[in-house]
């Protein structure tokens, strides 16, 4: 799971942004402050996973890694397709709002942000520790009012 999350924060992180054609500048304190959050939480899911987590044998035969682990990659392909279809929304050049449509954008307009809240909270279930929980309601909260603005 340790590996898992460290391959996403650095999709998230590195590749995303280099995938990304034009877009707005992002200011430099909320970069600081990103950059900030995402240290912090990976060293506290890396510390809780290699240090405090004690998993009983056979865990990765369990229902319960099994299914968070299932929420976790639908989550992430989900995100990524999304991701996806949002790049390709507009041709360069191009402005202005646009509608995306396909994939899970034709159930929820914030597709992106519902695959991310599920692929955390699969994890949360596959790590089945406090601080995977915690990262997963913090994301909740987070890109479930961020979803609800741009739903708006």
């Amino acid at each position: 799971n340790t590996i898992n999350f460290a391959f996403f924060v650095c999709c998230r992180a590195l590749i995303f942004p280099l995938l990304i054609r034009e877009g707005k500048p992002t200011p430099f304190f909320t970069f600081v402050l990103a950059l900030l959050f995402c240290a912090f939480n990976g060293y506290l899911q890396g510390r809780s996973l290699t240090t405090y987590a004690i998993y009983p044998a056979g865990w990765l035969c369990d229902s319960r890694f099994i299914t968070g682990f299932l929420g976790w990659l639908i989550g992430m392909a989900i995100n990524v397709h999304s991701d996806h279809i949002l790049r390709n929304l507009r041709k360069p050049g191009e402005t202005g709002y646009k509608i995306p449509r396909g994939g899970m954008f034709e159930y929820v307009s914030g597709a992106n942000f519902f695959g991310e809240i599920l692929e955390w909270f699969g994890f949360a279930l596959a790590c089945y520790t406090i601080e995977s929980l915690a990262f997963a309601l913090c994301t909740l909260f987070i890109l479930g009012s961020r979803a609800r603005q741009h739903h708006k």
